[in-house]
């Protein structure tokens, strides 16, 4: 039985009605109070769940480069990932499409069993030899961990909303170092087209307070470099547009990949552990067959090593279909930095054909696939500023909005509502999810 909360009557309520009456600042006044009170506590919490993550991780990935043979176990970790999910996850197994369901329709308050099981399963995912990311462990564990203050604060469902977003912000936030991309993400993430301006100061306060923590815990972030932007051009603008029209069909090749590997699975095996077990099996052979473990994992050195060496053609392909198939398979993670591998190796690669310079192709590549995957354009734009510097931003802004074109109505989220179709004449699909319309479209064929 999940346990139900019920909103009371509070003193800040009290507070609130006669700050009405004494006019709009005292109103903004208490808002700002309570939700810094609350941001600081999603903020910290989320915060010191990214460092404990970031460190954990970079020793799980540290001791499988140092004993490779243990890639062979990824079978039985995929097993024990499944049978935990299967018996003890529940409603938690949905993951991030829980959190933008929970943000749309508020029901119940989300478990708290998600935070530690994402936890787990991503770091048995990396120590094991999946490739797959870390945004949906930090997500999670920031929009879990916030939504538990719910019933400190017995928040009503619209504030609820708020605080998740708040939480998601947060998490994004603290594992990238990218706080103003942080915030924005938790507000442009749940819905296409749409963003909540209610939520624009928790966002933000979370987002900032959840990324200090981090480096409060003496954690850092990997660091990139975009020596040199040319002036923009009209032949830059072009190639930019260009570029950005691939970037977003790599990014829903990303994203279908991975919903197709997902439903192959559940279609073919009944019995949920036996996905990852299976599919662990596949990947170690594959791993074994390569030679090599740049594709598994994150692929940090692989993305830093783009911005300044074109790489192979075919780098870009191997990391999405493995990461694909790694979680459609069941393995826990996220998508984003196997994207920003995707694109980074996809931009330097194209350096050969394209007249800009290589680590300007690997940063649009980065962010642009990331954008056309997530449907998160203005995320993306701000996070190229805050990595990159500001010196790039033209042609980041049009490679990352040209990408959200380019992909379509599809994403890796499967829960996100069109609030905003990108083409007018798409307008009957309009507050629909992204499940539901690519299930229609398949009726239609």
């Amino acid at each position: 039985m999940k346990k139900q909360y019920t909103p009371q009557k509070s003193i800040y309520k009290k507070l609130l009605s006669k700050a009405l009456s004494a006019g709009e600042q005292a109103t903004a006044f208490l808002y700002l109070l309570k939700w810094l009170v609350i941001c600081v506590l999603v903020g910290v919490s989320a915060g010191s769940a990214s460092a404990f993550f970031l460190v954990a991780l970079d020793w799980v990935t540290g001791y499988r480069e140092a004993h490779k043979v243990i890639i062979w176990l990824l079978p039985l970790g995929g097993l024990a990932i499944g049978m935990l999910y299967h018996y003890y996850g529940k409603s938690a197994a949905k993951g991030n499409n829980l959190l933008l369901e929970e943000i749309q329709q508020p029901r119940q308050v989300l478990p708290f069993r998600m935070a530690p099981l994402v936890l787990l399963g991503t770091l048995a995912t990396h120590l094991f030899g999946g490739s797959a990311g870390r945004e949906g462990t930090a997500v999670q564990m920031g929009g879990t961990l916030a939504d538990q203050f719910t019933y400190l604060f017995r928040l009503r469902p619209r504030d609820r909303k708020v605080l998740i977003i708040a939480g998601i912000s947060a998490g994004f936030a603290s594992l990238f170092g990218t706080p103003l991309a942080g915030a924005v993400f938790g507000l442009e993430v749940f819905i296409l087209g749409r963003l909540r301006y209610e939520a624009l100061l928790p966002s933000f306060l979370a987002a900032v307070i959840a990324d200090y923590t981090c480096l409060a815990w003496g954690v850092g972030h990997t660091h990139y470099a975009i020596p040199f932007v040319p002036e923009v051009t009209i032949s830059g603008i072009g190639y930019t547009l260009l570029l950005g029209a691939v970037f977003g069909l790599t990014g829903m090749i990303f994203a279908k990949s991975t919903h197709f590997f997902s439903a192959q699975f559940k279609q073919r095996i009944a019995y949920a552990p036996f996905r990852p077990l299976l599919g662990g099996a596949v990947v170690a052979v594959v791993v074994w067959g390569m030679g090599t473990t740049k594709y598994i994992g994150l692929g940090i050195p692989t993305i830093q090593e783009s911005f300044e060496q074109v790489q192979p053609w075919y780098a870009a392909f191997v990391k999405l279909l493995l990461t694909a198939f790694t979680l459609g398979a069941g393995f826990k993670g996220g998508e984003v930095t196997p994207l920003f591998f995707t694109g980074a190796t996809l931009g330097s690669a194209l350096s050969l054909v394209v007249p800009l310079p290589i680590a300007l192709l690997a940063g649009m590549g980065f962010v642009a696939v990331f954008s056309g995957a997530t449907n998160t354009p203005l995320t993306c734009t701000i996070m190229a500023i805050e990595l990159f510097g500001a010196e790039s931003s033209v042609y980041m802004a049009l490679v990352c909005v040209t990408a959200y074109l380019f992909s379509g109505h599809s994403g890796i989220y499967g829960s996100q509502v069109i609030g905003s179709p990108k083409f007018l004449f798409f307008g009957r699909e309009k507050g629909k999810n992204l499940t539901d319309v690519a299930a229609a479209r398949k009726k239609r064929r």
